[in-house]
């Protein structure tokens, strides 16, 4: 038993010391542009600002309380199952990974269940503020057909789990952390064409002045762009994005319709030239090398934690674990994830601000950088400068404020600087 008690501290420094090693080996090189302080006043008015916090501040809780309800129904799985629960994992064991995969299925359901409450209660919130143009019935069918994917992908996950934990009860952490990074490069390459036609239609974009345009960012940014497509994203959002997603020959930039279609052409130059600086930058293989760094210690990490759970696997038993084990898993890698999650998005901020600092290095205009972000976040019903502890915790990106605050910045290097007015660009 003092095993256990060493080893579980022992596994959490271990976690901890490759997540910061990885974060520093694969913080981007070069310099990013240091952002000027600046106030949301200047380039938002009272109503705007107000119209953010009263949207984001109850959606933010809401997404809390969804963490809490995923917690609390994994905690009530292991500590005490429902009956019915229990005594399906008890048939299960007579065929152990096929009773694993439909116990990581059933849990992947009833957390979607259980999570459907608040997730209705933010969809509504959503349509309410002008955000989502999603019905009811199309925002339905969308999270069933999340909820059948994700399903699979447990019920694959913990039937291979499993089978690593009877067959090497000590040593399972390592074969699971190839696994895992080998799921993560292939979802990375296969994504884009299994995935996400399920819910958008791409297209190419067709020849004219932006694909001349997009290709010629390319051709100076030194990048292989790969496609560039138009995605239908305003059949669920007002929202404006874009993103660079897949490998190798499924490697594209997609930028949101709505973005194309409603943005002036130097914003959509700005945005098109932050997604070429991650393929510039390799910035999706950069990622997946951070798991591959991070994923061994979490790995080990988890099983330290499992084995502390009821019903968790215990390497030293008589009998090889079967399904009943797998709630004290889910429980154990959920939370692992939960902080490597946290722990990553160190990492994607700074890899974010680089990309800004590469598209206003490209395109030299830092005023049509600042325009797209004040514009995006008034599409996007974001806070410019949301809560600290919140967003040093769960943000992925640089605020608002501080993007904007690159591209005074930039400007500042060849004029004096003044702010953005509120009136430029016209508000959407």
């Amino acid at each position: 038993m003092r095993g256990h008690r060493v080893r579980l501290p022992l596994a959490f420094a271990a976690a901890v010391v490759a997540a910061g090693v990885a974060t520093v080996i694969l913080r981007p090189r070069g310099v990013s542009i240091e952002p000027v302080a600046v106030e949301a006043a200047a380039y938002f008015s009272s109503d705007d600002l107000e119209r953010a916090s009263d949207y984001r501040d109850p959606q933010r809780l809401l997404g809390l309380l969804g963490l809490g309800v995923s917690a609390g129904v994994l905690v009530l799985l292991v500590v005490r199952p429902p009956r019915r629960f229990a005594a399906a994992l008890e048939r299960g064991a007579r065929r152990p990974l096929l009773g694993a995969a439909a116990a990581g299925a059933g849990i992947s359901l009833v957390l979607m269940v259980a999570g459907l409450p608040l997730g209705l209660i933010g969809h509504k919130r959503a349509v309410d503020v002008g955000l989502s143009t999603q019905e009811p019935a199309a925002w339905v069918a969308d999270l069933a057909k999340s909820a059948a994917i994700e399903a699979a992908l447990a019920a694959f996950g913990a039937a291979v789990l499993l089978a690593l934990v009877r067959r090497l009860p000590r040593a399972w952490w390592a074969p699971a952390a190839l696994a895992v990074v080998a799921f993560g490069a292939a979802s990375t390459f296969l994504s884009p064409v299994l995935i996400e036609p399920l819910f958008n239609e791409f297209e190419p974009l067709p020849a004219g002045p932006l694909r001349t345009e997009v290709l010629g960012l390319a051709d100076r940014a030194g990048v292989s762009v790969g496609e560039v497509y138009g995605v239908d994203a305003s059949r669920r959002t007002t929202g404006a994005n874009a993103y660079v997603g897949g490998l190798g020959s499924t490697k594209r930039v997609v930028l949101y319709d709505n973005l194309i279609e409603e943005f002036p052409p130097a914003e959509v130059r700005s945005v098109v030239a932050h997604e070429l600086a991650h393929q510039h930058q390799r910035d999706l293989l950069r990622g997946l090398a951070w798991l591959a760094l991070v994923a061994p210690a979490g790995l080990f990490l988890t099983k330290a934690l499992a084995e502390r759970l009821p019903g968790g696997p215990r390497p030293g038993g008589h009998s090889r674990p079967g399904p009943e084990a797998l709630p004290a898993l889910a429980l154990a890698l959920a939370l692992v994830a939960f902080a490597g999650g946290m722990a990553s998005n160190v990492l994607s901020r700074s890899v974010e601000a680089r990309a800004d600092s590469f598209a206003l290095d490209l395109t030299r205009e830092p005023v049509a950088f600042i325009g797209l972000e004040r514009r995006l976040a008034l599409r996007n019903v974001s806070q410019p400068d949301p809560p600290g502890l919140l967003h040093t915790l769960f943000g992925t990106h640089p605020t608002t404020l501080e993007r904007i605050g690159a591209g005074e910045a930039f400007r500042r290097e060849g004029q004096e600087r003044r702010p953005v007015p509120r009136g430029t660009p016209a508000d959407p």
